[in-house]
């Protein structure tokens, strides 16, 4: 379907360019040898990360007869083949493009995040938006307010800064000592 913009909100970009040499391996076999298998992330791995400050809405997601809890080996291959062409075709959107990312990501860290802007370049069409307080669920998190209104706001004008002011996504993680 065409678009005359398109908004990414922390998108995934943890393909097979920025798995350990282990992740890829592991998941490789496991897509082959075990495809159909049903698995969940064993809690020890998950224990820690969380997707959102918004605690109500996590525990809402979770009692969702809807969610899904687990996944097959071979869907999270393909998962993994998505990210990787995600970050691969970034910078050859042609449509004016908002991509939107929160400096407590834990499911989509900063080093990867960092790699496909880099690859991606320079690109007119793009513009970038840095939160703070923000995590992987953006339009879900504690400050979805500012969220919502920075995409409302570039949807009626590209042009236009955010009006929350938040920085550009790719100076603010070459500045971050932790995503060299």
């Amino acid at each position: 379907p065409d678009a005359d913009r398109v908004v990414l909100l922390a998108p995934g970009v943890w393909g097979w360019s920025s798995q350990s040499a282990f992740n890829r391996a592991g998941l490789w076999a496991a897509a082959r040898l075990m495809g159909a298998r049903q698995v969940e992330p064993p809690s020890f791995a998950v224990r820690d990360i969380r997707a959102s400050d918004n605690t109500l809405e996590l525990i809402r997601n979770g009692r969702d007869p809807l969610s899904i809890l687990s996944t097959r080996f071979d869907s999270l291959y393909g998962l993994v083949d998505l990210m990787e062409t995600a970050t691969l075709r970034l910078g050859h959107i042609e449509k004016p493009t908002l991509l939107l990312y929160g400096s407590h990501d834990q499911i989509i860290t900063k080093r990867p995040m960092r790699r496909a802007l880099e690859q991606a370049g320079e690109r007119p069409n793009l513009t970038t938006g840095y939160y703070a307080d923000g995590w992987h669920i953006l339009n879900r998190d504690l400050q979805a307010e500012t969220v919502f209104a920075d995409v409302e706001a570039w949807l009626r004008d590209p042009a236009r800064p955010l009006p929350s002011g938040a920085p550009a996504v790719l100076p603010t993680l070459q500045a971050d000592p932790k995503t060299r």
